[in-house]
């Protein structure tokens, strides 16, 4: 058996075919979300397969090589990405997009990707360079200025929806990476100290829209007046959507006969197939439709979670745990705001919204994550390019001791005198 054959017997299926599942159920959905606009539904669901089909190769590709050469890609792939938001921030379109070739990139979601991959290099590596660079106070330097840059960049664009993807993203990187959680919660309880002047002060200076949607939030929680023609358009009718679907739904391209708000246009629709999605899916196919899909995000979170546990090394656990991280705020986030436990924002659902560039890389992340499963028996020393075919016990010891590179030995601290 070719070793490439082998690894690709290897793949971990469930999370595979849990993730082609939510693909086709894309295009099938997208078709009647974006059934209002000038190109009808029929263009987006073949965009969606198209892109899909893109996806597919990247995901394979970063499947079947050995993630350790990506991590050596990881700063190139930060600094570009800085690159190509300042570039965005300067030539891009009204949302700060850019366009390559008639295709439109939003360098933001590029950047959480190339974010977390270095900050995972870079918790493997520091150790190694010197004792010192393990020290937890270290590493909670070197991952606040590696995502602060690139958040305080996002947010300077008004995509404050994208900027708060770092917060989940950054708290389980240092979660993972081994910051002991005395220093987590002392930040947790700074962040909550800090959400006064925050709101009150940072936020209107960057983002007016922003500030709006969160007092528009409020005030429908408190349950004062709103303008439901005005501002509180889009959260009372997505909501009414999903609340009045019942348990089947009104069916897959209802029509006003049938009384889907969304043939109505109630439901925004010119992004119905994009951030309000799930709108759609709840009012079309009811809760037991909109049942099966989270849980078919759990399966996809689980699996993922238990393909960590397995990972050979630090770097491994920590862009898989990152990975969950980022899927699971995005499916909070829109899921959220549709039931009103979240203000409204401008975030795909992974796999699902129609986002072109998003699925490709929320694809290419998941290829990552099956390269950590794939290649979770392989011994790979720094000064050699083929695996070391080890006896299983000495394999097991060798895994073990690297998923505890990086992390604080508590003995170890104890002798230099520092608390636990």
């Amino acid at each position: 058996m070719t070793p490439l054959l082998r690894k690709f017997l290897g793949l971990n299926w469930v999370l595979l075919l849990t993730m082609l599942g939510l693909i086709i159920f894309s295009t099938y959905v997208v078709e009647s979300a974006a059934r209002h606009l000038p190109q009808g539904g029929e263009y987006y669901s073949s965009r969606t397969q198209l892109w899909a089909i893109i996806g597919a190769v990247v995901y394979f590709v970063t499947a079947l090589v050995d993630y350790r050469w990506i991590k050596y890609l990881a700063l190139p792939m930060y600094v570009a990405g800085i690159a190509l938001m300042g570039a965005s921030m300067v030539i891009g379109n009204e949302v700060h997009q850019l366009s390559f070739g008639g295709v439109n990139f939003q360098p933001a979601q590029f950047m959480v990707v190339a974010g977390f991959i270095a900050m995972a290099a870079v918790l493997q590596w520091m150790p190694r360079l010197h004792p010192l660079l393990g020290l937890p106070i270290v590493k909670v330097g070197v991952i606040g200025v590696m995502s602060i840059v690139p958040f305080a960049m996002v947010a300077k664009m008004g995509d404050m929806g994208s900027a708060l993807v770092w917060l989940p993203v950054v708290g389980v990187i240092m979660l993972t990476g081994g910051v002991p959680f005395r220093y987590l919660i002392f930040m947790v309880l700074t962040g909550l100290a800090l959400i006064p002047p925050l709101f009150f002060i940072v936020l209107p200076t960057q983002s007016e829209r922003g500030t709006a949607r969160i007092e528009l939030y409020l005030d429908m929680k408190n349950g004062r007046e709103v303008d439901i023609q005005g501002d509180a358009y889009a959260p009372h009718y997505i909501g009414m959507a999903v609340g009045k679907a019942g348990w089947k739904g009104v069916g897959h391209m209802a029509d006003v006969n049938k009384g889907s708000l969304h043939d109505k246009k109630y439901i925004p629709w010119k992004t119905a197939h994009n951030d309000f999605i799930f709108a759609v899916i709840g009012e079309e196919h009811g809760f037991r439709g909109s049942l099966l899909l989270v849980t078919a995000y759990v399966v996809l979170l689980v699996q993922m979670l238990f393909i960590s546990y397995y990972s050979r090394d630090l770097s491994g656990q920590v862009m898989v745990c990152s990975v969950v991280a980022l899927f699971f705020a995005h499916i909070f986030e829109n899921i959220g705001m549709h039931i009103h436990l979240m203000p409204i924002t401008g975030i795909p659902l992974p796999l699902v919204s129609y986002s072109g560039t998003f699925l490709v890389m929320c694809m290419f992340m998941l290829g990552l994550v099956q390269s950590v499963w794939v290649h979770r028996n392989d011994i790979l020393p720094e000064d050699q390019t083929k695996p070391v075919k080890l006896s299983r016990r000495g394999r097991q010891q060798e895994i073990g001791k690297r998923r505890g590179e990086g992390r604080t030995n508590p003995n170890e601290a104890t002798q230099r005198g520092e608390a636990i």
